[in-house]
């Protein structure tokens, strides 16, 4: 019996869909292999829910796979199936729906399927759910870096955002057990871990152990000295401490790379977007780890063309990202969301202004982008190579500061560690 899984939107979503297929290959199951296989058993896809754009990718994906595979077992859990559990059974044919919980559950309920061939929908509709759920991984298919997930969850309510509705409030995950799953990665060859979660900087919040996030760093740095790199996929600004300062400071195996959402750089869109933090500490935090590593690849999220952003306060954006001197930024156009804040707000902006002022954002990115990858050109940088590029024979990987490259050996580099030449014949954009 063969499993084949698949999922749109962020780093959880990654995770979660591998864990949940690691009890299907812990139970005789193998990953589906087009060129030996006709159709999978069993097809998981974990779904998106983040964008208007996210949901029609979802359905896309459900109908491409129910018409290409018509007798697998289709299972679609994920955000995007929390509130469209409905429309996913009757409308686009699965077999299996699970919201945002029950996904330990899966395996069972798809064994019961495969004997009756009758259909499940398991959801929470009023999402009240308490207790952070277990998933867990022993290995990775990506074989070099594995994603952790470490909390689910968000207390936040962006004016703009869907997630605290349909994946509940904020929930951590017990610390020894995260511990655990690294510890176990590890030893199965892992090289870099990925921590990952909704809202990670709200760690710890929730439970009585007083390990917030930082201390949950310094947990897997101190315990796993051998890792050769712990990358944070997301990290709000507004829980950067002190203590996370000193991390920086003190493990150069903490990834020279953050990723910090900012969302808009005004002030009167920022308070519409109800983020909870003001652009003055935002640059004050930015600028303080650039003092302790002034090389590190600082990259953001920015919203464009929410309800009553002038041009003003486009340009406010604009000149704050060009200041603050993001290595990337990626633009999203604002996309409202049935039963958020934001949907009540007034003056919208127009689809095509929106399209204009994304482009402009773009095309400073891509400034940013250029002007921060030629501080490193032709010199000898350190990458972790991940994966071989059979149509360019080539071997793909990253440094810590997340510049990424292609480098032809005869040697397999696969999971190794390689310090190379950094040149414009061999780097990829991040």
């Amino acid at each position: 019996m063969t499993i084949l899984i698949s999922f749109l939107g962020c780093k959880v979503n990654s995770y979660e869909v591998e864990a949940v297929a690691e009890t299907f290959l812990k139970n005789g199951f193998t990953f589906f292999d087009e060129k030996k296989d006709d159709s999978p058993t069993v097809i998981i896809l974990n779904t998106c829910a983040v964008t208007k754009t996210s949901v029609t990718k979802d359905k896309k994906e459900i109908k491409q796979l129910r018409k290409k595979y018509p007798t697998s077992c289709l299972v679609v859990m994920g955000c995007y199936a929390q509130f469209g559990y409905k429309e996913i059974e009757e409308k686009y044919g699965a077999d299996i729906v699970i919201g945002t919980s029950n996904r330990e559950k899966i395996f069972e309920l798809v064994t019961q399927f495969l004997k009756d061939h009758k259909k499940i929908a398991l959801h929470d509709q009023n999402n009240n759910i308490k207790k952070y759920e277990r998933l867990f991984l022993t290995s990775s298919y990506l074989t070099t870096r594995a994603y952790v997930k470490i909390q689910d969850g968000c207390n936040n309510f962006c004016s703009y955002c869907l997630i605290p509705y349909v994946r509940g409030r904020s929930r951590s995950r017990d610390k020894d057990d995260i511990l655990l799953e690294i510890k176990n990665l590890i030893n199965n060859g892992i090289k870099e871990v990925v921590l990952t979660g909704i809202d990670m900087s709200s760690y710890g919040l929730d439970r009585n152990d007083d390990v917030n996030f930082s201390d949950l760093i310094e947990l897997i740095l101190i315990n796993f000295p051998s890792l050769y790199r712990l990358r944070i996929s997301s990290l709000e600004e507004s829980q950067i401490d002190d203590k996370f300062m000193m991390l920086l400071s003190k493990y150069k195996n903490l990834a020279n790379h953050l990723h910090i959402p900012l969302q808009s750089g005004s002030e009167k869109v920022v308070k519409r977007m109800n983020r909870k933090y003001n652009l003055l500490s935002f640059e004050e935090k930015i600028n303080r780890i650039r003092s302790i590593r002034p090389d590190i690849s600082i990259t953001t999220d920015v919203i464009v063309g929410f309800p009553g952003e002038n041009e003003e306060d486009f340009m406010d954006t604009y000149n704050f990202c060009k200041k603050v001197n993001f290595s990337k930024i990626h633009v999203f156009p604002y996309s409202e969301r049935e039963g958020t804040v934001a949907t009540k707000l007034d003056n919208k902006v127009s689809p095509t202004t929106k399209k204009e002022r994304v482009q402009r954002l773009l095309d400073l990115s891509k400034n940013l982008e250029e002007n921060y990858i030629s501080k490193f050109l032709n010199k000898d940088i350190e990458f972790l190579f991940e994966d071989f590029i059979a149509q360019r024979q080539s071997y793909r990987g990253h440094s810590s500061n997340y510049l990424e490259c292609e480098f032809a050996s005869q040697e397999d580099l696969t999971n190794k560690v390689k310090t190379i030449r950094f040149t414009k014949d061999n780097f990829k954009y991040f």
